[in-house]
């Protein structure tokens, strides 16, 4: 568990707050901290929670989809980073900018990086990161000190005096940075004033380095990006980060920060010119759905963190500064109970009074969860819902890709089911695309590659006497797959064999992978097949597709 700082403090307890939702809102900081997953005894101790109200707590993040109850095991899910999503959106900063950060890696071939302050830290909103042996772990989401960043002095230079004085304050309670997990304790502690003089340097300069601050090796080199709408205080920081085998922070200043520079004049431009969001579409029927839940499962379902959960939902593209009215109008909850909610997160430093009565979220909305899911994988947000397809069905399901030639297909993510006689498919496994279920899915949908398509359908060879290799015939079983939405291979890999798939489809409507339940031919006939998995199958399918939408909102989701 990380020491608890002067980050952590805070003043009493309001009256009117939520007990339930400070305890909620402290098990998903406690899940978050130890990278997404802890037995709920760990969570007990971690919490200094009774074990009946964890128990309570997981049964009701696990109903809203924030966790999954894997075993011993609290889990958390893909789902929790729309309390995340609510205020990057709400922020609007990664819409904006993350283009502009994603061609800048591309030119310089560093990694790249949006943060923002969060009190006497920093927190990343954008990562545009290089595949490397040695490459950044950071996440977004993630928490660093002020003092060991590039970051953190442009940021300081618009502290006031009380935040410098709970900057000396959190260092003197934690010298070793023992309460910022992201970043390895502390080995030699510096002076006060050292930090001090690189904020001063930093307002001189209009930029500022990091060398080797946060562990040996890493350098980076930041220029603030400066909002005209906001009378040109900093919005976030842009952040070139490198290793000392690649660039001194001398080369840095001399070879990356000019075009640093320049990449942050196209954000502020952006910023500049940018047409007033439109409110997007506010979540509805929340409290109908949770009085629902609290009806079902008794006892079990914690109502009141429910409903507090939601409010945070309320912010979002648009809807940055919401009222109370404004709140208790998108959630569907009575004024009273969105008013108790908004205390307690104002208590714990998620909400922030701004003006015209009006509310915001704060970057620690992003503590509830969101590192350890920003970089997640199609293939874990897959495997639980398989595993819950197969045993349903009692076959084994998958998920796979086509791979970049087209040819093939690659097995990502599996749910195997016990039998005697089973499929028996290893991660990893490459199969010709023409003959499976999987690849007729995928296949289907490349359209856009006619000329492609068409030489992947040539030249074919039968692996068993029904498998069709007929280029015409083969064109015309993917067009009927297209316009059914899914495929069904019966005896065509290997006799006795059958497979049916459906796609899955990211956020913009893409396929970028398809899931499969396969099984002995003799088991189920081609309508039981039909009748009884494929309704099954859609189901997991859109759930997949749900999860993917929430995690590749403003995260990358590695497909293959």
């Amino acid at each position: 568990m990380p020491a608890k700082t002067t980050m952590d403090a805070a003043p009493a307890v309001p009256a009117e707050a939520v007990t339930p939702l400070i305890r909620g809102v402290s098990v998903l900081r406690q899940l978050t901290g130890a990278d997404g997953t802890l037995s709920a005894s760990g969570l007990e101790r971690a919490t200094g929670l009774a074990r009946s109200t964890v128990d309570r707590i997981a049964s009701t993040l696990a109903r809203m989809g924030y966790v999954r109850l894997d075993g011993r095991d609290v889990v958390l899910a893909p789902r929790v980073m729309e309390l995340g999503n609510a205020y990057l959106a709400a922020l609007g900063l990664p819409d904006l900018l993350s283009s502009h950060a994603d061609a800048l890696a591309d030119e310089l071939d560093e990694s790249v990086s949006l943060a923002v302050g969060d009190r006497d830290g920093i927190r990343f909103i954008h990562q545009a990161t290089r595949r490397r042996a040695m490459s950044l772990s950071f996440r977004i989401g993630d928490l660093l000190p002020a003092e060991r960043t590039a970051p953190g002095p442009l940021f300081a230079t618009e502290w006031t005096d009380a935040e410098w004085h709970a900057w000396r304050e959190r260092r003197a309670a934690d010298p070793q940075d023992r309460g910022f997990p992201a970043v390895p304790p502390r080995e030699h502690t510096s002076p006060d004033a050292d930090f001090e003089r690189r904020a001063e340097r930093a307002r001189k300069d209009g930029w500022a380095l990091d060398d080797q601050l946060i562990e040996p090796g890493l350098v980076a080199v930041s220029v603030p990006v400066r909002d005209p709408r906001a009378g040109g205080r900093i919005a976030c920081v842009a952040n070139v980060v490198s290793h000392t085998s690649r660039h001194t922070a001398a080369d840095l200043r001399d070879t990356l920060l000019p075009r640093l520079r320049a990449a942050v004049a196209k954000m502020e431009r952006e910023l500049r010119e940018a047409p007033q969001p439109r409110p997007g579409t506010a979540p509805a029927g929340l409290a109908i759905w949770t009085g629902a839940s609290k009806q079902e499962l008794g006892r079990e379902f914690v109502e009141s963190l429910a409903r507090g959960l939601t409010v945070l939902t309320a912010f979002g593209e648009g809807r940055a500064e919401l009222t109370l009215t404004d709140v208790a109008r998108a959630t569907g909850l009575a004024r009273a109970t969105a008013r108790r909610a908004l205390i307690t997160y104002e208590h714990l430093g998620l909400v922030r009074q701004s003006g015209n009565r009006g509310f915001t979220l704060t970057p620690r909305v992003l503590s509830l969860g969101y590192p350890p899911l920003s970089r997640t994988s199609l293939s874990q947000i897959a495997t639980p819902h398989l595993a819950e397809l197969a045993e349903q069905v009692h076959e084994s399901a998958s998920l796979a890709v086509l791979t970049p030639s087209g040819e093939e297909i690659q097995y990502m993510a599996r749910a195997a089911t016990s039998r005697v006689m089973s499929v028996n498919i290893t991660l990893g496994t490459r199969l010709p695309a023409y003959a499976t279920s999987l690849g007729r899915v995928l296949l289907a949908d490349a359209r856009p590659r006619e000329g492609q398509l068409a030489a992947l359908l040539t030249g074919l060879h039968p692996l068993t006497p029904r498998t069709i290799t007929d280029p015409t015939a083969l064109a015309t079983v993917l067009a009927d797959v297209r316009e059914r939405g899914y495929a069904l291979v019966d005896e065509e890999l290997e006799e006795g064999l059958r497979s049916v798939a459906v796609p899955v489809r990211d956020r913009t409507g893409r396929v970028v992978a398809a899931v499969n339940v396969a099984m002995h031919a003799a088991r189920r006939s081609v309508d039981e097949c039909l009748r009884e998995v494929l309704p099954e199958l859609v189901e997991t399918a859109a759930r997949v597709e749900e999860d993917l939408r929430v995690a590749g909102r403003f995260a990358r989701v590695a497909v293959s």
